[in-house]
């Protein structure tokens, strides 16, 4: 059988990092890994040395060298992001990462809108894209004890990136003078994050968190009277499932097909993503009413993701024969 390599180097404390965590710890099928230096994120690896078999790379960094390699592509918000920027994205999806997705015929990704995008991206129905979804921890349940708090507050769980689009809750939070905000967002940003309470006046009413486990996340998520998640591109939205498991509701910008695909009927949706007003009626009205909302009943864990990756890395070591 083929031997089975990973880039396990994207584990870590965001997104792809939860992901990789979870799948990897999971997965049955035997796998070593891949041991390189430096950041995935780098586009120099792309032309890193692997070794023969199969390479499973839990996050979007493809390699020019590798036999046949699996990605999860969990989004293609990179392909969206400003120009100039835009245009050092292009070059890599385009010339690196789409030719090792042909060539394998397979691809895995994370719901049925990042689905979407990737079969128009791709431009290629030969391909098999498989929405492995993703999972929550047992953590996030509507039995868990709320957070302390002596006043209503919101939640929000990200960073400060473009697409995330915070400013417009932060200008909204200083329309409502009552309104009280935590953030868990990287211990980096943090010093960004208080020059922009800073400069609308709103610090005293922001808590910044970091390091949370899944325990204390819940908690926070279950003490708050609704989740902000005002991103205005996502493929598909964690914080938005860990916040609806507890029974806490999401507000969030109607334009966002994965956020809505991800909560259904369990939350406030707002039709611009950028008017600070319209956020601010809706976050006084989540305040004032605290509600709660029920958890989904469609399962979402982390061994059915795994397994779902497992299925599409058993197939790709077999003989080339057996998949045809």
């Amino acid at each position: 059988m083929t031997s089975v390599w990973v880039d396990d180097r994207w584990r870590g404390q965001h997104g792809i990092g939860r992901y990789a965590s979870e799948v990897l710890s999971r997965l049955t099928v035997g796998w070593k890994p891949l041991e390189l230096a430096g950041s995935p994120a780098s586009p120099a690896g792309a032309f890193a040395r692997v070794p023969a078999g199969l390479v499973y790379s839990p996050g979007y960094n493809a390699f020019r060298r590798a036999e046949r390699q699996v990605l999860t592509l969990h989004d293609l918000i990179h392909l969206q992001t400003p120009w100039p920027g835009r245009a050092k994205y292009l070059a890599y999806y385009n010339a690196i990462v789409r030719p090792v997705v042909r060539r394998a015929g397979v691809v895995i990704t994370v719901s049925e809108t990042s689905r979407r995008a990737i079969a128009e991206w791709l431009g290629d129905p030969s391909v098999e894209i498989v929405n492995a979804g993703l999972g929550s921890s047992p953590a996030f349940r509507a039995d868990v004890t709320p957070a302390e708090s002596t006043d209503p507050y919101l939640m929000y769980v990200g960073n400060l990136r473009a697409h995330k689009n915070v400013d417009v809750v932060l200008d909204a939070l200083s329309r409502v003078p009552d309104a009280h905000l935590r953030m868990l967002i990287p211990s980096r940003e943090h010093e960004e994050a208080r020059r922009r309470f800073a400069a609308r006046g709103i610090g005293d009413r922001v808590t910044l968190l970091s390091g949370l486990t899944d325990d204390e996340l819940a908690s926070q998520y279950r003490g708050a009277a609704a989740t902000v998640m005002p991103s205005t591109l996502e493929g598909f939205g964690l914080p938005a499932l860990e916040s609806i498991m507890t029974g806490t509701p999401v507000l969030y910008w109607a334009g966002c097909a994965a956020v809505a695909e991800t909560v259904v009927l369990r939350e406030t949706a707002f039709d611009s993503a950028d008017d600070a007003e319209e956020w601010a009626d809706g976050i006084t009205d989540a305040l004032a009413l605290a509600r709660q909302v029920e958890p989904p009943i469609r399962t979402y864990d982390w061994d059915t993701t795994a397994v779902r990756v497992d299925e599409v890395l058993s197939r790709a070591t077999g003989d080339p024969a057996d998949r045809e």
